[in-house]
């Protein structure tokens, strides 16, 4: 088990339409084509599900959803040296994220990534099993456990 102290705490949300996709963004500050989920820290005072709802808003630009599963034990992810000692002052070797997984209940209309401060530039609707090869090496393991984690959600 890692040593919390290592890692920034973050969330991540799996958000399900009504045909088992999921949502994913390409990030702005990228040039390559990774895409990924919704994620981000949890800040000083929050619950995770409270920093659930405020990375939806910020990121997805919409909180029609509903949450339908919560994966119980934090999960990791190790950050490349280059980038571990950049990111966050240096301060952390990764994150510790606590996963959720929701079902939007909006359509597609009411997605807007132009929010205040726009983490994606494009986004789609992904099928679940393609998402550990469409996101950057260093987090496919962690997405494969997020797939695994919620693979009895996807309704046949």
């Amino acid at each position: 088990m890692p040593n919390p102290q290592d890692y920034r705490k973050g969330i991540g949300i799996m958000l399900f339409n009504k045909d088992n996709q999921v949502f994913v963004g390409q990030r702005l500050d990228k040039t390559s084509e990774a895409w990924q989920m919704p994620q981000g820290g949890i800040d000083g005072g929050e619950t995770p599900q409270q920093a659930m709802w405020r990375e939806m808003m910020e990121e997805v630009g919409t909180n029609k959803a509903e949450i339908i599963h919560e994966i119980n034990e934090w999960l990791f992810y190790d950050l490349p040296e280059h980038l571990a000692t950049k990111l966050w002052g240096g301060r952390y070797k990764g994150q510790m994220q606590k996963w959720f997984a929701l079902r939007f209940t909006g359509e597609d209309k009411d997605i807007n990534i132009v929010t205040e401060i726009p983490e994606f530039v494009s986004w789609k609707w992904a099928d679940v099993n393609s998402l550990p090869d469409m996101i950057v090496p260093f987090k496919r393991d962690l997405y494969s456990e997020v797939v695994s984690g919620f693979a009895h959600l996807i309704m046949k």
